[in-house]
């Protein structure tokens, strides 16, 4: 089961959508949320602070969403960090990209609380198994 204490970064370059996601993650019980507007700030935070468990936009200037996921599979102390990816680019290639990236999972914008809460409670349970196995 998910820790309610579990320390969330939140990244996109857009701040009503971090404020949305803010807002999910509140709804669903997780109220230590971070912010960053994009990739660079947020590996300098990731580098910074104890955070497990990342939300990451893909499109941003400075660093994108999958630079910023390959520089964190890349890092020894964060590599195992969980990474969702939140994107309005629903392509197959980006998908694709994003899983050979390490992503821990993929939303697609516009979505809902239930989505996002189904995405990370998946990820969660695959935590949960590594952890046992």
């Amino acid at each position: 089961m998910a820790d309610p204490n579990t320390k969330f970064l939140v990244v996109d370059d857009f701040s009503t959508m971090r404020r949305i996601l803010r807002n999910l993650l509140k709804e669903l019980g997780f109220h230590n949320v971070d912010e960053s507007e994009d990739g660079v700030d947020a590996l300098g935070k990731l580098r910074g602070g104890a955070y497990q468990f990342v939300i990451s936009d893909w499109n941003m200037p400075n660093m994108t969403g999958l630079d910023l996921l390959k520089n964190i599979r890349a890092d020894a102390v964060l590599k195992d960090l969980p990474v969702i990816m939140v994107t309005a680019e629903a392509s197959k290639d980006n998908i694709v990209a994003a899983a050979q990236a390490g992503a821990n999972g993929y939303v697609v914008k516009p979505f809902t609380a239930a989505t996002l809460d189904e995405k990370l409670k998946k990820v969660f349970k695959k935590m949960e198994e590594g952890v046992k196995a």
